[in-house]
């Protein structure tokens, strides 16, 4: 299995607080509170218009972050072909190649591991949910699937709580971006379908274990698969594979602009 479906126990808040301040910007921000004031004076609105322009760009600029994901590493191997096809070696080749094509189209390309590491699901969330305005994209190739395919998945539906205090549950961190995501998603896909004959025409919806703790739009690309006698089929796919994400992550910056706050707050 290369896909991690496991559900998580609900986290409590003080173990939501102490997990925090461990991992840099996990999601708890809070709601913040409408406050009445005076209305301004035009030198006033002026000056807020001068200072708004520099933050918009700001934002414009965040957005172009991508975290890149290979999943698994280390003792964890992933899927494993009978030709010896390691998961694990696959999903760094094609990051390599994914980074590349996403700093050609300027994207900041930030990597959850860069060799044989394994870091935990919520270290790797925690790389995303610390930057603002962030995508994550999680790598991986499948154990089943039609050769020469991909497939994207988004988390499936995820109810939206918070505490008394306005705080996200660390565990459902994915819950106010659901709507986000599945438009990364489809984007994303439809991409893929264009150039892997076979692939679906949407994103499919999965209790994925990785994209649940993240604070960001997120998606899992799987490719398929290492049931295939010859690497080099896999290793072919690689630069559509690179395309096709990065066209993704192109066209779907400008509509993430405006979800460019705290991870908190819904979009």
């Amino acid at each position: 299995m290369t896909l991690a479906f496991a559900a998580i126990a609900p986290i409590s808040l003080a173990s939501f607080i102490a997990h925090a301040k461990q991992a840099p910007a996990a999601p708890t921000s809070v709601q913040p509170t409408s406050v009445p004031s005076p209305a301004p004076t035009p030198a006033q609105n002026a000056a807020a218009s001068q200072a708004a322009q520099p933050a918009a760009q700001a934002q414009r600029q965040s957005s172009s972050i991508v975290i890149l994901d290979p999943a698994h590493g280390g003792t964890d191997l992933g899927a494993r072909g009978a030709s010896g096809i390691r998961e694990s070696d696959l999903n760094l080749y094609f990051a390599a190649q994914v980074k590349i094509a996403l700093e050609q189209n300027g994207f900041q390309v930030i990597q959850t591991r860069q060799g044989n590491e394994n870091p935990s699901f919520d270290d790797r969330s925690a790389m995303a949910n610390a930057q603002r305005g962030a995508v994550f994209v999680s790598l991986h190739v499948g154990s089943t699937g039609l050769p020469g395919t991909a497939r994207v998945y988004v988390m499936s539906d995820l109810a939206s709580a918070t505490d008394s205090n306005g705080l996200i549950p660390w565990d459902r961190a994915q819950a106010p971006f659901l709507p986000l995501s599945r438009r990364f998603g489809d984007m994303v896909q439809g991409f893929l379908a264009q150039r892997f004959k076979g692939s679906p025409l949407n994103s499919q919806a999965a209790a994925v274990r990785q994209l649940r703790t993240t604070a960001a739009p997120a998606i899992a690309v799987e490719i398929a698969s290492v049931a295939v006698d010859d690497r080099n089929v896999l290793d072919r796919m690689a630069p559509g594979i690179a395309d096709a994400i990065a066209r993704g992550c192109s066209g779907f910056r400008p509509l993430y602009v405006v979800a460019a706050v705290n991870p908190g707050d819904r979009p």
